[in-house]
């Protein structure tokens, strides 16, 4: 069974240890009826266009400190037989990302969602979403992907990395037990989705990867129904888990988190190469993918080591992928930290864009305005944003109306 370190529970939330205690229950999976009927009596407001469940999440639990609890005794409804594993006698090697964890009987994995029942490995957030909301596309940052559309996004918890930055950690560190969760099998996604006029459907706010079966059962009957499908990832997944997702999917947004294999471990506890081999079998299956990246201070914010990174994305899969440089905000375990100074956004957009990339966007930082779409052969904006607004559309059939140079992207 994999060891996990005995600080992760979050300073943020000690102070409502013992209230956290007294509610927890050992299944926490409602009606999808008594979810709406929840958020409404608490003011979450659902409306034509916006879903805003999660603001009913807002109320973390405290995870358990040192060993995660063990995986069940008995399956409940959520539970579905993992695609990817091996048995080993009574144990079980998940084969679904590098951590590839052996977990014995009643072990669960790094990722607290998938666990070592009767001598098998179960996902235990197959159908039990901990956020759902309606978001326009350009929120997961997609600036090339149906620009002004939205996107119906789903996640659970759980997360294979432990990010000391993570924004969802209210639920991407904690099991599917301790969270709020909605009870949606993948065909009511999906009907969810049509009815709320949505042209994909987004698997994101925690890791996808840890809920594998659940993101690839929806997509199948998404795409029968003319959905796109969007993963928002890390990229640390295992390829051949990851070749039978790309079947499926439009759309990927890569969180490529630094460059540097030290870093990637101490702020991450992940290893870069396997996110770089996954940006590369993502272009090499045609699957369109951007890339976030972000710029946590004294972490991630060393210009030579991201003129470095911007290379390797120039050399291994061309000028014609967006990259996002995210602004950091401080938050979860980094909240000593000050948000990333605007000079170094600046700088490392103007290195990137130095180095040949053709679309490079700053966000989190709209004093600077470089979120826009501009033409690399005329200079000309061919989408203007504010926020997640499209303030103007100059493409024509995929290019630039001015001087009719192609955009790469999916526009339709």
């Amino acid at each position: 069974m994999p060891q996990y370190p005995a600080d992760f529970a979050m300073s943020k939330v000690r102070e409502r240890k013992t209230e956290a205690r007294k509610k927890a229950q050992a299944q926490r999976g409602i009606t999808r009826r008594e979810f709406l009927k929840k958020a409404a009596l608490t003011g979450a407001a659902i409306a034509v266009g916006a879903w805003g469940l999660n603001d009913i999440l807002k109320r973390p639990r405290l995870p358990t400190v040192g060993d995660e609890p063990p995986a069940p005794t008995q399956l409940w409804k959520w539970s579905k037989e993992a695609y990817n594993y091996v048995s080993l006698g009574e144990n079980v090697r998940c084969g679904l990302c590098p951590n590839n964890c052996t977990i014995g009987p009643g072990g669960r994995g790094v990722c607290r969602a998938r666990a070592n029942v009767g001598g098998k490995l179960y996902s235990l957030v197959y159908g039990n979403p901990a956020a759902v909301h309606l978001d326009p596309v350009e929120k997961k940052p997609l600036f090339h992907f149906l620009p002004g559309s939205n996107a119906f996004s789903i996640g659970t918890a759980g997360c294979n990395f432990r990010c000391l930055n993570c924004q969802n950690w209210q639920i991407s560190q904690f099991t599917p037990e301790q969270t709020e969760n909605m009870d949606m099998m993948p065909q009511q996604v999906v009907d969810d989705a049509v009815g709320q006029s949505a042209k994909s459907i987004a698997y994101t706010y925690n890791e996808p990867t840890v809920f594998y079966e659940y993101m690839l059962d929806t997509s199948r009957l998404a795409r029968q129904k003319g959905l796109r499908n969007i993963m928002v990832s890390n990229g640390y997944m295992n390829r051949e888990p990851q070749d039978e997702l790309t079947k499926v999917l439009d759309a990927v947004h890569i969180d490529l988190k630094g460059f540097d294999d030290n870093i990637y471990m101490k702020l991450n506890a992940g290893t870069l190469q396997p996110v770089l081999d996954s940006i590369k079998a993502y272009h090499d299956k045609g699957v369109w993918f951007e890339i976030i990246h972000l710029a946590v201070p004294t972490w991630t914010d060393d210009i030579d080591v991201f003129k470095r990174m911007v290379k390797w994305l120039l050399d291994n899969i061309g000028p014609d992928y967006p990259l996002h440089i995210s602004r950091f905000s401080p938050q979860y375990k980094l909240t000593n930290l000050p948000p990333t100074p605007t000079d170094y956004l600046v700088k490392a957009r103007q290195a990137a864009i130095d180095v040949g990339l053709h679309y490079v966007y700053v966000g989190n930082a709209p004093e600077l305005n470089m979120e826009d779409t501009i033409c690399p052969k005329c200079g000309k904006t061919v989408l203007e944003r504010r926020g997640y607004t499209i303030l103007a559309n100059n493409l024509v059939d995929s290019r630039c109306k001015f001087c009719g140079e192609r955009i790469p992207g999916v526009w339709s």
